[in-house]
């Protein structure tokens, strides 16, 4: 049976739109540090920054940036923490001083916020505020500020302290994301794994299902999860930024202090039917290499946030390792990247190609995310015997250069003559790196 390829976005993280490919490389696209960002933007002594949970959310009506994060409390109680709450105007530059917001009910950790929109039935709860406390823990809030709990009690009973909870747009339900440290059978010892739950009230969770876990077959060492989060809906797909630990490594060697340990670097998760999820083993996004920077032992992502044509990717980072002078050294780091540029695939001057299964879409126009300065993208589409369509052949298409995000493809006839046709498509790279295509309805 044909794929049905809906209209919109489709990022080629995986192999799902890939049935065969030739002289192709699929290549991680780490985002790289722009030394113009004053990084750390959120400190430790400055601004009490304690833990590696943020929520960042841009305000559709003012257009600010509003963070809230785990900051200390003033005795430093290390199993404690309260609510920090800054505001920007460019997401990089914070107005001070922070704000430490009254706690609903004790927080131990975690800073977990959604914004249900200014068109939310009831506006006294547009903000949820999740934590860990004994569980699961939830709060509502008319403007994300003065927090009300939910419940008097942890809606949701795990026995790791990390939390939180994000909205699934796709299957429009609430997701939390919980922290077990466990047993396994596919582990040795006992880690930290991550599972989820679904709700449609944030009071009444299902029972939870494991999303990541490690593998000793596939799984160098002690890897862990300090869970997942930053999640964002693209397309058919949510994207999420898992936090791998290591505490069987150090930053250094000698480690400095002696007693430091553990290292914590990101990698990309993303799951199609909000279910299963896929874990990429590859790096996403590394430790800083040099011996004393702010994020040399821990780069963990923990929010994505479109700004225009930008993925805005805020992550804590930790300095000389895991448990090492919390209340200084972790803090908030900031890095950028194109959108939807999480993988590339990509050919060199040989050229390449890829092509789909068979699909079936209803669309008048597609684009391409490419980056092809020197070299060039052409689509051709094939019907359901692998026979080139007259009129949308490789000659037929005019070739796709420059680095954008919505390149025009361009044939000789046009694409919604093939709307509902099983076809597949067959994509042509030379001295290129393609990252997604969109398919878009109505008038081309």
């Amino acid at each position: 049976m044909p794929i049905l390829l809906k209209s919109g976005l489709h990022i080629l993280l995986d192999e799902f739109l890939i049935e065969s490919s030739s002289n192709i490389t699929r290549k991680v696209n780490m985002p790289v540090r722009d030394p113009s960002i004053p990084n750390p933007i959120v400190t430790g002594r400055e601004d009490g920054c304690f833990q590696p949970y943020m929520t960042v959310i841009r305000d559709a009506a003012s257009q600010r940036f509003r963070l809230w994060y785990g900051v200390h409390t003033q005795d430093f109680n290390t199993g404690q923490s309260h609510i920090g709450y800054l505001e920007s105007e460019d997401g990089i530059h914070w107005i001070r001083p922070h704000q430490a917001l009254t706690d609903p009910s004790p927080i131990q950790f975690g800073v977990s916020v959604i914004d249900e929109g200014p068109h939310f039935q009831n506006l006294a709860e547009r903000f949820r505020f999740a934590w860990h406390k004994d569980g699961l823990r939830i709060a509502t809030s008319p403007d994300g500020l003065a927090w009300t709990p939910l419940a008097s009690r942890a809606v949701l009973v795990h026995n790791h302290d990390i939390n939180g909870i994000f909205w699934d747009p796709i299957r429009k339900h609430y997701i939390a994301t919980v922290s077990f440290y466990i047993p396994g059978s596919k582990w040795t010892g006992t880690r930290r794994v991550t599972k989820h739950s679904a709700s449609d009230d944030l009071l009444h969770w299902s029972e939870p299902w494991l999303v990541l876990a490690p593998d000793d077959k596939v799984d160098d060492g002690e890897t862990q999860f300090y869970a997942m989060d930053g999640y964002l809906a693209r397309g058919d797909l949510i994207v999420g930024m898992v936090k791998v630990l290591r505490d069987d490594l150090k930053a250094d060697q000698p480690p400095e202090p002696r007693d430091a340990y553990g290292i914590g670097y990101t990698s990309l998760a993303w799951t199609r039917d909000g279910k299963h999820w896929t874990r990429d083993r590859e790096k996403f996004f590394d430790r800083h290499p040099q011996k004393g920077a702010w994020d040399h032992a821990h780069a963990w992502i923990d929010e994505q946030v479109l700004v225009g044509d930008e993925i805005y990717l805020y992550y804590a980072g930790y300095k000389s390792g895991h448990k090492v002078n919390r209340f200084e050294e972790r803090q908030i780091g900031l890095v950028k990247m194109k959108r939807d540029r999480y993988v590339a695939r990509e050919a060199g001057a040989e050229g390449g190609s890829f092509k789909t299964p068979l699909v079936k879409f209803d669309a008048t126009a597609m684009t391409l995310n490419l980056e092809a300065l020197a070299g060039e993208v052409t689509v051709q589409i094939l019907d359901q015997d692998n026979r080139p369509v007259r009129g949308f052949t490789r000659k037929d298409c005019q070739p796709v250069s420059g680095n954008a995000l919505a390149s025009p493809v361009r044939w000789k006839n046009p694409l919604a003559t093939l709307n509902g046709k099983p076809v597949r498509m067959e994509f042509f790279l030379k001295n290129a790196r393609l990252f997604s295509f969109e398919l878009m309805s109505g008038k081309p």
